[in-house]
């Protein structure tokens, strides 16, 4: 099954306008654009065969050339980065069978992860997308409260039935869990991790079906398909001591860069 990895990246971001373009230190001092970083991240993927960077700027066009990648330019239009996908993979002749949405704020994002996603879909054909869920430990699970108390829209959280089927998305952290059942293990909070893997035909059905209310409500474009019927498949990752955190806001660009320094990412 032939895959592309596409990374959809815009300038006007209504939390943090031109994020593409931040500049992370890695842990030997090197800066790069986010763009640049989470493009590098992507080429790391094994199970795919081609990575383009979706972009309606021009500044983020330039960028991306820059350090080498392939751009696609897409519409003004878009009202989210599946959209995106949907139309470059159009431009590119849907000629894939899978079609990735790498997101572009999310260079921690390890290789694995992507190719997870890929084998999944292929293992399990009644399913129309699949993205990673990572269990979260004590802290993890403490840092997206303490963003919650503080009035940022912090990482996302899934929760999904016995055959991994997801249930809800939310930028809230569920399910309630008590501090005593997180601290005895015996509760559980996943982390969705912002990748997608599409079967590229669900892709135009998704366009066609316009923005969904859980959608605008929660700012979360994978609820569309729920609201839709349509299943996705939440894939449990294995992180392998690996930290992982999303560019949300301004102030994670100072979590992330310590999380390089930590790991010894350049």
């Amino acid at each position: 099954m032939n895959t592309v990895i596409i990374i959809p990246a815009r300038y006007a971001s209504t939390r943090y306008p031109g994020k593409p373009l931040a500049m992370l230190k890695g842990a030997f001092g090197k800066n790069m654009t986010l763009i640049e970083r989470s493009w590098r991240a992507a080429k790391e993927v094994k199970g795919a065969q081609r990575v383009v960077v979706a972009t309606d700027d021009e500044r983020i066009k330039d960028e991306a050339e820059r350090f080498g990648a392939e751009v696609i330019i897409t519409s003004e239009q878009c009202k989210n980065g599946t959209e995106r996908c949907a139309e470059a993979a159009d431009k590119l002749g849907n000629e894939y069978d899978i079609v990735v949405n790498f997101q572009g704020d999310a260079p921690l994002t390890p290789p694995w992860f992507v190719d997870d996603l890929i084998n999944a879909l292929k293992e399990k054909p009644s399913f129309h997308v699949a993205t990673p869920v990572l269990r979260c430990d004590v802290a993890m699970v403490n840092d997206l409260l303490e963003d919650r108390r503080n009035s940022m829209v912090g990482g996302t959280t899934a929760v999904f039935s016995k055959d991994f089927s997801a249930l809800y998305f939310s930028k809230e952290v569920i399910p309630f869990m008590s501090e005593q059942r997180l601290k005895s293990n015996e509760g559980f909070v996943y982390h969705h991790v912002g990748v997608y893997a599409y079967r590229t035909k669900i892709l135009s059905r998704y366009v066609s079906w316009g923005s969904s209310n859980l959608e605008i409500s929660e700012g979360l474009e994978q609820l569309r398909f729920i609201e839709n019927n349509k299943k996705i498949l939440c894939v449990e990752v294995n992180a392998k001591g690996r930290k992982f955190w999303e560019l949300n806001n301004p102030e994670d660009i100072g979590k992330i860069e310590n999380f390089m320094l930590e790991m010894g990412l350049s």
